[in-house]
């Protein structure tokens, strides 16, 4: 006989909290778009393509005729980028209603594929003139499906790969400003997630090619496609 206080395990199962808690979910894949950002600017023309605000920039320096900047490369990276976040919009509107567990492996799973096939190129024609706007074209368009997919979960301070907003919340919330960072620790891992895989990423383009940080990229995605849950 049970008790007020009992429940059954029919009761306190929970099939969205199976897995990885998306706040870690979400700081392993700023990781990501740091290795993904050091692939395409130090290694596809100064271009972004998981940074937009950076290459909203990148494209007005390429289009005063800056050194070293391209319009059709920012261009394709732009457009693939919103393409994607047209798919992921698309996708949110479908499954995003229901589980948000099987929602957001689905949206890794294809990321992961998408980073896949872009290191595949890499290693396959590592010189071909149009490995660099397959590369700009794939890493793009995963990008735009994952931020689409990060923005409907609404997880605080951890966009994946803009850090304005997250910097100046840590300065103006900090002890000296108005004292209000309750989510500081959150908000500093985001930073620190994103420098450490632009590091990763810059070290690995200058000694190993391009190949190696996207295949590395595309292997986190695939994980947290299995292992993220749908609880923050």
């Amino acid at each position: 006989m049970s008790t007020a206080g009992d429940t059954s395990p029919e009761e306190t199962y929970d099939p969205e909290a199976r897995g990885l808690r998306l706040v870690a979910v979400l700081l392993i894949l700023t990781v990501v778009s740091g290795l993904i950002d050091a692939v395409s600017y130090l290694g596809l023309g100064r271009v972004f393509t998981a940074n937009m605000t950076g290459n909203v920039v990148v494209l007005g320096f390429a289009a005063a005729g800056a050194p070293g900047f391209s319009v059709p490369h920012t261009a394709t990276s732009l457009a693939c980028f919103l393409l994607g976040a047209v798919t992921g919009g698309r996708l949110a509107a479908r499954v995003g209603k229901g589980s948000r567990r099987t929602w957001t492996r689905l949206t890794l799973a294809a990321e992961a594929l998408l980073i896949a096939l872009s290191a595949a190129v890499a290693f396959a024609w590592p010189h071909a003139t149009a490995t660099v706007y397959a590369l700009i074209a794939l890493t793009g368009y995963a990008m735009g499906l994952r931020n689409a997919t990060v923005r409907k979960l609404g997880v605080a301070d951890l966009t994946t790969t803009v850090l304005t907003m997250t910097l100046t919340g840590l300065a103006s919330e900090s002890r000296i400003g108005d004292a209000t960072g309750h989510r500081s620790p959150r908000r500093t891992a985001s930073v620190l997630a994103m420098l450490a895989g632009a590091f990763l990423g810059a070290w690995l383009v200058f000694h190993h090619g391009l190949g190696i940080p996207l295949l590395i990229a595309a292997a986190a995605s695939g994980a947290l496609a299995l292992l993220a849950s749908g609880r923050e």
